[in-house]
Protein backbone atom coordinates (compact mmCIF):
# COMPACT_ATOMS: atom_id res chain seq x y z
CA UNK A 1 0.00 0.00 0.00
CA UNK A 2 0.87 3.35 -0.82
CA UNK A 3 1.04 6.07 0.81
CA UNK A 4 0.26 9.21 -0.94
CA UNK A 5 3.66 12.28 -1.05
CA UNK A 6 2.89 15.55 0.28
CA UNK A 7 5.08 18.87 -1.33
CA UNK A 8 5.87 20.83 1.38
CA UNK A 9 6.70 24.36 0.74
CA UNK A 10 10.93 23.77 1.20
CA UNK A 11 10.56 21.41 -1.60
CA UNK A 12 10.84 18.45 0.51
CA UNK A 13 8.79 15.24 -0.63
CA UNK A 14 7.00 13.77 2.85
CA UNK A 15 4.86 10.95 3.19
CA UNK A 16 1.44 10.23 5.79
CA UNK A 17 3.86 9.20 8.73
CA UNK A 18 6.07 12.43 8.53
CA UNK A 19 2.74 14.79 8.18
CA UNK A 20 1.02 13.06 11.02
CA UNK A 21 4.18 14.18 13.32
CA UNK A 22 4.09 17.31 12.31
CA UNK A 23 0.42 17.89 12.67
CA UNK A 24 1.44 16.69 16.61
CA UNK A 25 3.17 20.07 16.78
CA UNK A 26 0.28 21.80 15.41
CA UNK A 27 -1.66 20.76 18.11
CA UNK A 28 1.12 20.55 20.78
CA UNK A 29 0.63 24.49 21.89
CA UNK A 30 -3.07 25.43 21.48
CA UNK A 31 -3.72 21.98 22.97
CA UNK A 32 -1.65 23.24 26.09
CA UNK A 33 -2.50 27.05 26.50
CA UNK A 34 -6.27 25.57 26.27
CA UNK A 35 -5.82 23.01 28.94
CA UNK A 36 -3.72 25.81 31.37
CA UNK A 37 -6.71 28.53 30.78
CA UNK A 38 -9.24 26.05 32.02
CA UNK A 39 -8.02 24.83 34.59
CA UNK A 40 -6.64 28.85 35.71
CA UNK A 41 -10.26 29.34 35.80
CA UNK A 42 -11.48 26.80 37.88
CA UNK A 43 -8.99 27.65 40.37
CA UNK A 44 -10.22 30.25 42.59
CA UNK A 45 -6.82 31.21 44.29
CA UNK A 46 -5.22 30.98 41.74
CA UNK A 47 -4.26 34.44 39.62
CA UNK A 48 -2.09 33.82 36.01
CA UNK A 49 -0.56 37.28 36.34
CA UNK A 50 1.54 36.40 39.86
CA UNK A 51 1.46 32.61 39.36
CA UNK A 52 3.25 31.08 36.81
CA UNK A 53 1.77 27.87 34.91
CA UNK A 54 3.44 25.52 36.77
CA UNK A 55 1.58 26.39 40.02
CA UNK A 56 -1.08 24.42 38.39
CA UNK A 57 0.15 21.55 39.00
CA UNK A 58 -0.10 22.00 42.81
CA UNK A 59 -3.03 20.81 44.72
CA UNK A 60 -5.65 18.48 44.99
CA UNK A 61 -6.24 18.95 41.21
CA UNK A 62 -2.25 19.48 40.38
CA UNK A 63 -2.19 15.95 38.31
CA UNK A 64 -4.19 17.30 35.43
CA UNK A 65 -1.31 20.27 34.74
CA UNK A 66 1.30 17.46 35.05
CA UNK A 67 -0.95 15.62 32.16
CA UNK A 68 -1.05 18.42 30.52
CA UNK A 69 2.94 18.56 30.41
CA UNK A 70 3.64 15.12 29.55
CA UNK A 71 1.02 15.01 26.96
CA UNK A 72 2.25 18.01 25.41
CA UNK A 73 5.95 17.07 25.97
CA UNK A 74 4.76 13.97 23.94
CA UNK A 75 3.18 15.55 21.01
CA UNK A 76 6.34 17.88 20.83
CA UNK A 77 8.80 14.96 20.68
CA UNK A 78 6.39 13.69 17.65
CA UNK A 79 6.60 17.11 15.98
CA UNK A 80 10.44 17.21 16.16
CA UNK A 81 10.63 13.50 14.43
CA UNK A 82 8.68 15.22 11.78
CA UNK A 83 10.72 17.67 11.56
CA UNK A 84 14.14 15.82 11.36
CA UNK A 85 12.32 13.40 8.66
CA UNK A 86 11.51 16.96 6.76
CA UNK A 87 14.85 18.73 6.90
CA UNK A 88 17.50 16.47 7.29
CA UNK A 89 17.79 16.03 3.90
CA UNK A 90 18.57 19.58 3.72
CA UNK A 91 21.23 19.57 6.37
CA UNK A 92 18.97 21.70 9.01
CA UNK A 93 18.32 18.90 11.52
CA UNK A 94 19.27 20.70 14.50
CA UNK A 95 16.02 22.49 14.50
CA UNK A 96 14.58 18.82 15.04
CA UNK A 97 17.13 18.40 17.40
CA UNK A 98 16.01 21.52 19.35
CA UNK A 99 12.62 20.95 19.22
CA UNK A 100 12.95 17.76 20.71
CA UNK A 101 15.28 19.16 23.88
CA UNK A 102 12.27 21.22 24.06
CA UNK A 103 9.53 18.38 23.96
CA UNK A 104 11.86 16.82 26.85
CA UNK A 105 11.72 19.69 28.90
CA UNK A 106 7.93 19.75 29.20
CA UNK A 107 8.13 16.42 30.13
CA UNK A 108 10.49 17.06 32.57
CA UNK A 109 7.98 20.04 33.72
CA UNK A 110 5.40 17.67 33.99
CA UNK A 111 7.95 14.88 36.61
CA UNK A 112 9.60 17.35 38.70
CA UNK A 113 6.77 19.17 40.20
CA UNK A 114 7.64 23.46 41.15
CA UNK A 115 7.65 24.49 44.61
CA UNK A 116 4.58 27.02 45.69
CA UNK A 117 5.32 30.73 44.70
CA UNK A 118 3.14 33.79 45.67
CA UNK A 119 0.77 32.07 48.37
CA UNK A 120 -0.52 29.55 45.34
CA UNK A 121 -1.60 27.27 46.84
CA UNK A 122 -3.26 28.70 49.66
CA UNK A 123 -1.31 28.15 52.77
CA UNK A 124 2.44 28.35 51.51
CA UNK A 125 4.83 31.17 52.05
CA UNK A 126 4.99 34.06 49.87
CA UNK A 127 8.20 33.03 48.61
CA UNK A 128 10.55 30.13 49.49
CA UNK A 129 14.00 31.18 51.05
CA UNK A 130 15.40 28.22 48.81
CA UNK A 131 14.28 25.16 47.18
CA UNK A 132 12.08 22.85 49.14
CA UNK A 133 13.58 19.48 47.34
CA UNK A 134 15.56 19.02 44.60
CA UNK A 135 12.33 18.04 42.00
CA UNK A 136 11.56 21.66 42.37
CA UNK A 137 14.86 22.86 41.84
CA UNK A 138 15.25 20.29 38.69
CA UNK A 139 11.96 21.74 37.26
CA UNK A 140 13.62 25.16 37.12
CA UNK A 141 16.84 23.82 35.57
CA UNK A 142 15.18 21.94 33.26
CA UNK A 143 12.59 24.71 32.34
CA UNK A 144 15.12 27.34 31.48
CA UNK A 145 17.63 25.19 29.60
CA UNK A 146 14.24 24.09 27.37
CA UNK A 147 12.98 27.65 27.21
CA UNK A 148 17.00 28.83 26.08
CA UNK A 149 16.68 25.77 23.99
CA UNK A 150 13.64 27.07 21.87
CA UNK A 151 14.94 30.86 21.55
CA UNK A 152 18.39 29.34 20.02
CA UNK A 153 15.42 26.89 17.70
CA UNK A 154 13.81 30.04 16.62
CA UNK A 155 17.41 32.01 15.71
CA UNK A 156 18.35 28.80 13.69
CA UNK A 157 14.87 28.58 11.89
CA UNK A 158 15.46 32.31 11.07
CA UNK A 159 18.38 31.93 9.11
CA UNK A 160 17.59 28.98 7.39
CA UNK A 161 14.23 29.83 6.39
CA UNK A 162 15.73 33.23 5.04
CA UNK A 163 18.54 30.88 3.11
CA UNK A 164 15.88 29.04 1.66
CA UNK A 165 14.02 31.97 0.21
CA UNK A 166 10.89 31.50 2.25
CA UNK A 167 10.85 34.96 4.07
CA UNK A 168 7.73 34.43 5.51
CA UNK A 169 8.51 31.48 8.11
CA UNK A 170 12.10 33.56 8.55
CA UNK A 171 9.92 36.54 10.28
CA UNK A 172 8.03 34.53 12.07
CA UNK A 173 10.86 32.50 13.45
CA UNK A 174 12.36 36.02 14.53
CA UNK A 175 9.19 37.87 15.65
CA UNK A 176 8.66 34.16 17.41
CA UNK A 177 11.96 33.85 19.33
CA UNK A 178 12.00 37.72 20.40
CA UNK A 179 8.57 37.67 21.84
CA UNK A 180 8.99 34.95 23.40
CA UNK A 181 12.54 36.04 25.32
CA UNK A 182 10.52 39.41 26.22
CA UNK A 183 7.74 36.97 27.51
CA UNK A 184 10.24 34.98 29.35
CA UNK A 185 12.01 37.90 30.85
CA UNK A 186 8.59 39.95 32.09
CA UNK A 187 7.51 36.61 33.55
CA UNK A 188 10.35 35.75 35.07
CA UNK A 189 10.48 39.19 36.50
CA UNK A 190 6.62 39.54 37.83
CA UNK A 191 6.90 35.67 39.25
CA UNK A 192 10.18 36.62 41.32
CA UNK A 193 8.11 39.44 42.64
CA UNK A 194 10.50 42.14 41.99
CA UNK A 195 9.14 46.18 42.49
CA UNK A 196 9.29 47.22 39.41
CA UNK A 197 6.63 44.27 38.14
CA UNK A 198 4.44 43.99 40.83
CA UNK A 199 1.30 45.97 42.56
CA UNK A 200 1.74 46.68 46.43
CA UNK A 201 -2.23 46.83 46.55
CA UNK A 202 -2.37 43.04 44.68
CA UNK A 203 -3.71 40.59 46.91
CA UNK A 204 -1.27 39.15 49.14
CA UNK A 205 1.25 41.90 49.16
CA UNK A 206 0.61 42.02 53.23
CA UNK A 207 2.13 38.15 53.47
CA UNK A 208 5.14 39.47 51.09
CA UNK A 209 5.59 42.47 53.75
CA UNK A 210 5.90 40.69 56.29
CA UNK A 211 8.10 37.56 54.77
Amino acid sequence: MQTKSIDYPLGVQSDMVTNTLLICGVIAGPLFTLMWLIESITRPDYNLLRHPVSSLALGPFGWMQVANFIVAGILTLAFAAGLWRTLQPRGAAWGALLIGVWGIGLLGAGLFTTDPVSGYPPGTPAKLAEYSNVAAMLHDIVSLFAFLTLVVACALFTRWFAKWGERGWAIYSAVTGIIFLIVMYLASAGFAQTPASCDSHAPGSAARDDA
